[in-house]
């Protein structure tokens, strides 16, 4: 009686539209336990997120995705969302970094709405998935391996509160009789493209062309995760989320695969597609150093390819082999060689404090990064992961469990476990690396030998422009070891503006003659910036202020005045008049100012 004197309230349509509404569902990406100096490192979403989320849309699921790294982290501005929000159920990835937030955004829910589920997912809890059935009650499923298909046979069951169903479905755990259990593994999905295009629905910059390493790492989960079959998405289909994306405007693209160049016709059929499609994008890219040619590095930089990431590793073959990282010196040389030789930025990954590490095998690292010169390079301390031989490893050998993980702590470092390695020489190992590499990086700079390929010019002015800016104001530009960074920034621009005039270049160098008070040289390099790019506001706004410097004011308007409609010029053209005592015309910019504020 109750349920009908309610529905007569609603019209007949508006009663099957509640009767059929779907359940609300909340996907978040929780936030790391230690804060981090570089927080665009962990900002972005992992990509499997948004393949979830598109399959409950296509699904005609109410799913929002929430990235809580850039949210409040109390409790109080947690529950305040989640009371916002209403999920009926709340989907986390996980990775090693954020289990706990997790942990505490998933303990708010409970208190919030007891009858909320909560499912955790993601490389972390498919490999600890007894340990946070066990530990933690707020978590009631947990999703083992790739989450597209389980994840909505979960919600299904949940949705129709056919919990029974539950064993039943493929790459679960959950509690049975309050004892953690898992059902059967998960088919991996063959097809990739079968998947719903979830640039459909959401705008991301993180996007994966496969499923799968072809490696077997010791340190990485990768292999018992993806495993090490290699699955591909079409060119067509990865090509489409490029397009759709950059039809909203996004520009830059992050391309994560383990190993991006494992097919060569692959990868040269998406950039022949990024290329006719017209699409004027930036990308980074990872790969192994023995999936490199110089066909395949040419066409990446055709279509934008400006960073590929090696895993290095070590210039040691011994801790190379500790690692069942199956490349040679001479694969890593040709890598880096090539990759360079066509303007795209070689960057290293060197992992030091590997087991067997001495001064001597790190030494071999240093040469081989003076050999192969890379630009950027990023040393890391060996960590243990679950879901890695060397953690599993670590476990046997010192009879330890996975209940470690209750400590509040992100990842174990191997020297902790060594007691032949002590931390002293670890700092002294991080030092003799970075130390070297910061020495050599001028000379690095300047045995560049890129390729004389004139189609290739206006590339490798870009890549000169933009290895200036890492000096100038980027991630080199506080580094003491380097000496005067603005003195390398300036050399960097003008080797670029060798081969073709570049916006960027010309604001750079303008920008340095400006700082250091040598307004007629700004003018003098601005000027013929402007020549190239009148319409380009940055070099129009420097050059009006350096001609303020110089107290012409009336000069500075005339180039000024061309974008009266930005609130940072506005300022200054602002000044211009007040310096003219202009009143009338200072008025009315601060008054057209204060409507854009």
């Amino acid at each position: 009686m109750r349920f009908v004197s309610q529905c007569a309230l609603f019209t007949p349509i508006e009663i099957i539209k509640i009767l059929s509404e779907k359940m609300k569902i909340l996907l978040i990406y929780p936030y790391c336990l230690e804060d981090r100096i570089h927080a665009e490192n962990v900002e972005s979403m992992p990509i499997g997120i948004y393949y979830v989320a598109a399959l409950l849309k296509e699904k005609k699921y109410d799913v929002e995705i929430l990235n809580w790294q850039k949210l409040g982290r109390s409790p109080e501005e947690i529950r305040a969302v989640l009371v916002e929000k209403r999920p009926d159920v709340i989907g986390f990835s996980i990775l090693q970094a954020n289990r706990w937030g997790g942990i505490e955004i998933a303990r708010v829910a409970k208190q919030v709405d007891p009858d909320i589920k909560i499912v955790f997912g993601g490389i972390t809890p498919t490999f600890l998935w007894k340990h946070f059935l066990t530990h933690f009650p707020q978590i009631d499923y947990v999703i083992r391996g790739e989450g597209e298909y389980t994840f909505l046979s979960l919600i299904e069951c949940i949705e129709k509160k056919e919990f029974a169903k539950i064993s039943a479905i493929r790459g679960i755990a959950y509690r049975k009789n309050k004892t953690p259990v898992k059902t059967q593994d998960a088919e991996p999905v063959r097809d990739l493209d079968e998947l719903p295009n979830p640039a459909k629905y959401y705008t991301f910059e993180h996007l994966a062309l496969t499923r799968g390493c072809p490696g077997n790492c010791t340190f990485c989960g990768s292999p018992k995760f993806w495993g090490q079959r290699v699955r591909f998405h079409s060119a067509g289909y990865f090509v489409d989320q490029l397009e759709l994306q950059y039809k909203r405007g996004i520009t830059f693209f992050l391309i994560s695969d383990d190993t991006f160049t494992f097919k060569k016709e692959k990868v040269i059929e998406i950039c022949r597609q990024i290329i006719e499609r017209g699409l004027k994008i930036t990308w980074f890219a990872i790969s192994r150093v023995n999936f490199i040619t110089e066909e395949v590095v040419f066409w990446m930089r055709k279509a934008g390819c400006i960073q590929i990431s090696f895993g290095v590793e070590s210039g040691s073959p011994k801790i190379r082999n500790v690692l069942n990282k199956k490349t040679t010196n001479d694969q890593i040389r040709n890598a880096f060689r090539t990759t360079l030789y066509y303007g795209i930025l070689p960057r290293a990954y060197i992992i030091f404090g590997s087991p067997g590490e001495t001064r001597e095998t790190i030494q071999e690292s240093i040469d081989l990064v003076n050999e192969i010169k890379p630009l950027v390079v990023i040393f890391h301390v060996l960590v243990l992961f679950p879901g890695t031989e060397l953690y599993s490893e670590f476990k046997k050998k010192f009879n330890i469990s996975d209940d470690i993980w209750l400590n509040p702590i992100e990842d174990i470092m191997y020297f902790e476990t060594d007691k032949q390695m002590p931390r002293g020489d670890i700092e002294n190992y991080k030092n003799m690396l970075q130390t070297n590499f910061f020495k050599n990086l001028p000379f690095f700079l300047d045995e560049i030998d890129l390729v004389d390929n004139p189609e290739l010019y206006p590339m490798h002015a870009d890549f000169y422009s933009r290895l200036a800016m890492s000096f100038d104001s980027g991630e080199y530009s506080g580094v003491e070891a380097l000496g005067d960074s603005k003195k390398i920034a300036e050399k960097l621009y003008r080797k670029s503006l060798e081969y073709h005039p570049v916006s960027r270049a010309f604001l750079g160098l303008g920008m340095i003659r400006q700082k250091n008070r040598d307004y007629a040289e700004s003018i003098e390099v601005l000027s013929e910036g402007i020549k190239h790019f009148p319409d380009d506001e940055q070099i129009n706004l420097c050059q009006g202020i350096s001609y303020m410097n110089l107290g012409q004011f009336d000069k500075a308007l005339s180039f000024l005045l061309k974008f009266q409609e930005s609130a940072q010029t506005l300022n200054f053209i602002a000044a211009c008049y007040r310096e003219l005592n202009d009143g009338q015309n200072e008025a009315a910019t601060l008054k057209k100012l204060n409507l854009k504020a």
